[in-house]
């Protein structure tokens, strides 16, 4: 690849307090999945993040989830698709009502934790995410796993897709991430995660749990936002793309 983006999960707090370093990775990272306030996040937080963005020429992301504040949204919610279709609905109209009017707008959604890893296999759930962006009809592209059925609802409903991989997750042998109860499921250390994803970048693979070598085009490579290294690593993953001559730049 001659060009990748790098993005981070952002705003995730709630009021005074907060679990990313919004200011540090927004000085690294290309794009911002900015919380929309059903898994973290506050009006005051999305509107603060979405400004420093804008003046530093970060794309803005819809990271949409289950209403979920006290499970950080990591837990799995059988919730019915009309009642998911609105929710989705909701905080795409919201983040986007507060990122025009920090200057800038959102230009591409991407579901966050356990609806994330949900809408890979789950169909009806998947279709209720796809309904709520027609409904809202902004046409930006959306970011996932490559195997995930929703993104392929995407593409047959006319969006864009585009495809995710994770700098310091673990993955399984068939493509999905492993699941957080797993010891191992989140790297920690900055140079063995940039050097994976230099890596995805020059080769286009990455090493499963159990050895085997999976083939991944990730268009966008996603670095935890609430991970306590969360900066040193998103540094060390840019600073190892420029040394591999990989220009990092947003997707959208």
């Amino acid at each position: 690849m001659n060009s990748i983006d790098l993005n981070a999960d952002m705003g995730e707090g709630f009021g005074t307090w907060s679990k990313t370093d919004d200011d540090g990775l927004l000085q690294i990272v290309t794009s911002a999945n900015v919380a929309c306030g059903f898994h973290a996040g506050d009006p005051r937080t999305m509107r603060r993040v979405c400004q420093t963005a804008a003046e530093r020429g970060v794309s803005v992301g819809a990271h949409v989830a289950y209403r979920d504040l006290v499970g950080f949204g990591r837990r799995f919610v059988d919730v019915e698709p009309d009642e998911l279709r609105a929710d989705v609905l909701y905080q795409l109209c919201a983040l986007e009502g507060i990122a025009r009017s920090a200057g800038t707008t959102v230009r591409y959604v991407k579901p966050h934790g356990a609806l994330y890893n949900t809408i890979v296999t789950h169909e009806a759930q998947a279709r209720a995410v796809v309904d709520a962006l027609t409904d809202w009809g902004a046409g930006v592209p959306v970011l996932g796993l490559p195997s995930a059925v929703w993104l392929e609802m995407a593409r047959d409903a006319g969006l864009s897709t585009k495809h995710e991989a994770f700098a310091d997750r673990a993955y399984l042998p068939d493509g999905t991430l492993a699941t957080r109860s797993r010891p191992d499921s989140v790297l920690h250390d900055p140079e063995e995660i940039a050097a994976r994803v230099v890596k995805m970048a020059t080769e286009g693979t990455i090493v499963a749990i159990d050895g085997s070598v999976l083939d991944v085009q990730p268009d966008s490579v996603c670095v935890h936002g609430d991970n306590p290294k969360a900066v040193a690593v998103a540094q060390a993953v840019r600073d190892a793309l420029g040394d591999a001559s990989v220009t990092v730049k947003a997707f959208a």
